[in-house]
């Protein structure tokens, strides 16, 4: 990674089975991009997709020459190819977008100037959520788990369209683990996070590729790999649980004892099992989260792995993670 920033933006697009979108969202840029800094960078991370991405990056770098294209071995995930895509960037701020049209380059001028002096980070909040009632509680989820990993009022304003200053890179430069969240790691570099209210277009073509599900599986990611939240919410069930026990025990040995009876037998101690035995395994299920991504930084899996790369002047074989 070159330390050595030069002035200018740097535009990091993960893109996934979107070789229909790129050629409008490119074009649209190029005509944005000039009037926002002398000298900028398109950097389109192809995330092992399936269709003709990666053809269409390689037509697009051969035509502008400010497109650069880098092709991943497989699919990593969007959050793994922007850190690909973070890292190569050379200018000293860098604008995060998707590749579906949803997030208007018409608008990134109100992005720029909202990174002040004051300002590190700068999310584009959509005026209204664009999915439906499922997708919608899962993203609250996910945000949810964003402000406690992030520790930070504006997570509950995060977005995938985003600016801040390259140089943040640097308090995660040698990140290895393969669970990756880029809000997080930000938040290991700078607390002078803004949000600010920008509209979002519908999608006009294709599916959003992050399901219900997925968004689950990154709250999950996140409040695993980068809270403790998890472990003392387990702590707190474990005492409120065992607090539970000794009134049980009380009540027992209080009829017992006022009245010279025992309490019903088996429904009571078999629902007193199974409320003690169903923590037991609710903890141990926690704890496991914890142990798989300690296994999965001790394998050593690599964040990414670039298998080539495409620019109009060169074209660069991979290897580099």
């Amino acid at each position: 990674m070159n330390d050595s920033l030069m002035p200018g933006l740097s535009v990091v697009i993960p893109a996934y089975r979107s070789a229909a979108n790129l050629p409008d969202l490119v074009r649209r840029l190029a005509r944005v991009l000039p009037g926002l800094a002398a000298d900028y960078e398109v950097v389109l991370v192809n995330d092992g997709s399936g269709d003709d991405t990666w053809g269409v990056i390689c037509a697009l770098a051969v035509e502008h020459g400010f497109v650069r294209g880098i092709n991943l071995m497989r699919n990593y995930g969007q959050h793994n190819a922007l850190l690909c895509g973070i890292r190569a960037a050379r200018y000293d701020r860098t604008i995060t977008m998707d590749d579906d049209l949803q997030h208007p380059p018409e608008s990134l001028g109100v992005l720029v100037a909202g990174l002040t002096a004051e300002r590190d980070v700068v999310y584009a909040a959509p005026e209204k959520e664009q999915h439906g009632m499922m997708r919608d509680f899962a993203s609250v989820v996910t945000k949810f788990a964003l402000q406690n990993a992030m520790g930070a009022e504006t997570a509950r304003m995060v977005s995938a369209w985003r600016i801040f200053r390259t140089k943040l890179r640097g308090a995660f430069a040698s990140y290895g683990s393969p669970y990756v969240c880029i809000d997080v790691l930000l938040t290991w570099g700078t607390t002078r996070f803004h949000a600010i209210v920008l509209p979002h277009a519908p999608r006009t073509r294709g599916e959003s590729n992050y399901t219900s599900a997925k968004l689950f599986r990154h709250a999950l990611n996140m409040m695993t790999g980068f809270s403790t939240m998890p472990l003392r919410f387990a702590s707190f069930l474990g005492f409120g649980l065992t607090l539970f026990g000794v009134l049980i025990l009380v009540y027992v040995l209080g009829r017992y004892i006022l009245e010279g009876s025992a309490v019903a037998g088996f429904p009571f101690l078999a629902s007193t099992i199974a409320i003690f035995s169903g923590a037991q395994l609710f903890a141990l299920g926690i704890i496991g989260e914890y142990i798989a991504r300690m296994h999965g930084r001790l394998m050593e899996r690599p964040v990414y792995v670039v298998e080539d790369e495409r620019t109009r002047e060169y074209a660069r074989p991979a290897g580099d993670t």
